[in-house]
């Protein structure tokens, strides 16, 4: 299981990050300022680092530039606030293997690590779950079900990616909105409810079970003979 440090002083984007992290099947470690950064970030032990520039007792830039000093090769994704292309520069020519600034979508972050991760190993990505008659193209963004294609927005995918991602799991309301629109959406939006409304009408109604006041759950429908022997 991949262990990613994080390394901002805001708690409730570490907090957000961890708790998106923790769902995604990663272990997370978080410190709230350089020093501690750098020390946890150079002991080997975390397969990618989460770097904020702006942090007390030593910054984003002075940790990646001493990681690098000591050929720590760890993959470091900054994200910060900071959206100057000095800053930008700053930062990828000091080591950085990838560039955020906040405000940010979560399911963009996600896929930052993954692709750093994937790099570092030089492995294949990671297949996105099949659930019953339903598989994702994550390159094509689109869903496949019961052999039919059937094309999906950015947003939709991420979200039909999440459900598929936690079948039979409760998904709140505002998990879905942290995962799907970042978090600082405003949490009063129907917009979930209108999503899944989308994914009902595109993947199947009995797929997608309302929870009475707390959210949604994804039933998988198995898939037919046919499909199931292909996949095999």
């Amino acid at each position: 299981m991949p262990r990613i440090l994080i390394a901002d002083d805001e708690p409730r984007i570490a907090s957000f990050i961890t708790k998106g992290l923790t769902a995604a099947g990663f272990t997370t470690t978080s410190v709230e300022d350089g020093i501690r950064a750098l020390d946890y970030g150079s002991s080997g032990e975390f397969d990618l680092l989460i770097l904020d520039i702006g942090m007390p007792r030593m910054d984003g830039l002075a940790v990646l530039a001493a990681l690098r000093s000591m050929r720590c090769e760890v993959p470091v994704i900054v994200l910060t606030a900071k959206d100057s292309l000095q800053d930008t520069l700053a930062a990828l020519d000091g080591g950085a293997d990838d560039y955020m600034t906040k405000p940010f979508r979560f399911e963009e972050l996600l896929s930052r690590i993954r692709l750093r991760l994937r790099d570092g190993a030089g492995a294949q990505a990671p297949p996105v779950p099949v659930r019953g008659d339903i598989s994702l193209d994550v390159d094509l963004r689109c869903a496949t079900v019961r052999g039919r294609t059937v094309p999906l927005s950015a947003r939709e995918f991420a979200m039909a990616r999440a459900f598929v991602e936690n079948e039979g799991k409760l998904l709140t309301r505002e998990q879905l909105l942290s995962r799907v629109w970042g978090y600082d959406f405003d949490g009063s939006s129907n917009v979930v409810d209108v999503y899944v409304g989308y994914l009902r009408n595109k993947l199947g109604p009995e797929k997608f079970l309302s929870v009475r006041g707390a959210g949604y759950r994804f039933v998988a429908v198995p898939a037919s003979p046919s499909q199931a022997s292909s996949a095999g």
